[in-house]
């Protein structure tokens, strides 16, 4: 392979600079919804300049991404790029709301976050997080309102096959008052325990003081209940400062989750929208986005308005993520109009940032039309994985590859937003360079095959095709052109020479990261 080759992993994204037409729309600034009115506001106070509109190409990839985790195909992004409509990124959106894939992918976010794994430290073991990955799925699939969906993790007792969402209290590292207050404190609350005073530690942990658990003859299923055994007077303080009296005949969980899902909760739906926001920018607008009483929000205004908005649509998930992505702000191009280190803090532009592990391989397995082999440590049961399962569906964190592992999956021990680690690193890119891995995906690629056979004697058909399966996007007549004098000037095969720009696109920073 020719140096010249070596050019193509700064082709796209970066020596296009030139060519921003590519990635951005010269449309003036058009406020479509109330978060640009918040957002501009705090541009302007800033001085910042906010960025372009994006390509209608750059947008439908981001916002496959961003929704279901997946690029979309080479018929979506045809039909889309020549829709004429004008309401067209709308329509888009609500479709790719509506798709099953969307429950795929947000579960993957509520595993990271509800540390669904098999073993070592939470030890939820297989059956359990079965269970508990197809209730989480089916939440999300049928739209729960977020606010019944914790009260009943918060609230249920029973078998942990047979009411899975009890595994909330499972999935901990310790099951102890304090372990499990400092679970909910960070999951629901936004707010990292030992970031409370001693005082509201104390008190919070005395709602889940009379939590118990219970073996059957079942291998590894456990009873989660509330033990009612117990007959002293329970006096509390609530988070707020609110003080209650608990009576032996009740279950002091549900007057925890009551007060917590309660709509005057200054915790609750705050944490809620900002951390959809963080899954959607990289950041939240409190960030990190379990760490609210430490941050401050960037933009007050922006949270306080979708905080108002999910409550008022009765907790509804789903309408904030259509909201947000309505907005100039979410369509913004990723290329700053203007050099300033808090543009992307401020949300003057879309924040460029790499892929998940599991998204980028799936991506390349969609790509190539191979798959992977995914292993789990837990020997028993015996674990069995098809070849044709996407990362994003992997519900149990201790199913793993070494791909995913060197990518940064996150080990779902702490259930910190940070434990997921995207920045990439060196030994990743010697990866894409070198490995046999991403190259055997490639040269056994038999759709890629079918792509370069196809069409005749047209080059530029198939340059076409490839730019449209890997980019998203039409090639530039520059590009196209680069492409043809490299095949021109290659001894190898056509379709070997072929290979390389596929192998170059996909370690471009184009295709790896989000823009």
């Amino acid at each position: 392979m020719k140096n010249y080759i070596l050019y193509f992993l700064f082709f796209s994204f970066f020596a296009l600079a030139q060519n921003n037409y590519v990635f951005e729309r010269s449309d003036r600034i058009k406020p479509l919804n109330k978060i640009d009115f918040f957002v501009l506001k705090k541009l302007k106070e800033k001085g910042i300049k906010p960025a372009r509109l994006s390509s209608d190409a750059v947008f439908l990839r981001r916002v496959y991404l961003d929704v279901i985790g997946a690029l979309p195909s080479e018929k979506e992004v045809r039909d889309f790029l020549s829709d004429k409509t004008p309401n067209k990124r709308s329509r888009i959106i609500s479709k790719l709301l509506s798709r099953p894939d969307f429950s795929d992918y947000q579960s993957l976010h509520w595993c990271d976050i509800l540390r669904i794994k098999s073993e070592f430290p939470i030890k939820l073991w297989p059956n359990a997080v079965q269970a508990y990955y197809e209730w989480i799925h089916t939440a999300i699939e049928k739209n729960m309102a977020y606010d019944k969906f914790a009260y009943e993790m918060l609230t249920s007792s029973g078998s942990n096959f047979r009411k899975p969402q009890v595994n909330f209290y499972r999935a901990v590292q310790e099951k102890t008052p304090r372990g499990i207050a400092a679970a909910v404190s960070l999951t629901f609350m936004g707010v990292r325990f030992d970031k409370l005073t001693e005082k509201q530690q104390r008190e919070m942990e005395k709602f889940f003081s009379r939590v118990a658990y219970k073996k059957t003859e079942e291998w590894k299923e456990e009873i989660v209940y509330n033990d009612f055994s117990q007959t002293n007077v329970i006096e509390a303080e609530l988070p707020n400062g609110h003080k209650v009296k608990i009576f032996p005949d009740e279950d002091p969980r549900k007057i925890f989750a009551k007060w917590l899902v309660s709509p005057n909760n200054k915790f609750f739906a705050k944490t809620a929208v900002n951390r959809i926001w963080a899954w959607l920018f990289g950041r939240g607008i409190i960030n990190p986005p379990d760490d609210i009483t430490t941050a401050k929000p960037v933009n007050k205004q922006l949270l306080s308005f979708l905080e108002k908005e999910l409550i008022k649509s009765d907790f509804n998930s789903k309408h904030i993520y259509k909201i947000i992505l309505n907005s100039w702000t979410y369509q913004q191009s990723s290329i700053p109009c203007v050099e300033n280190a808090n543009a992307e803090k401020y949300f003057a532009c879309y924040p460029v940032r790499r892929l998940e592990a599991e998204v980028l391989i799936d991506m390349i397995n969609q790509i190539t039309g191979k798959s992977e082999n995914y292993y789990s440590m837990v020997p028993e049961p015996f674990t069995f994985i098809p070849f044709s399962e996407r990362a994003i569906n992997l519900s149990d964190g201790t199913i793993t590859s070494p791909f995913l592992e060197m990518f940064g999956r996150p080990s779902r021990d702490t259930g910190y937003f940070s434990e997921r680690n995207n920045k990439p690193t060196p030994a990743q890119r010697l990866h894409f360079l070198n490995s046999t891995h991403i190259q055997k995906k490639i040269n056994q690629s038999r759709k890629l095959r079918e792509i370069l056979k196809n069409r005749g004697n047209n080059p530029e058909e198939k340059i076409r095709r490839i730019y449209l399966n890997i980019l998203s996007r039409y090639p530039t007549k520059e590009e196209i052109q680069t492409i043809k004098d490299y095949i021109n000037e290659e001894d190898e095969t056509p379709i070997k020479a072929m290979a390389d720009v596929i192998w170059s696109l996909i370690n471009s920073k184009e295709f790896l990261c989000r823009h």
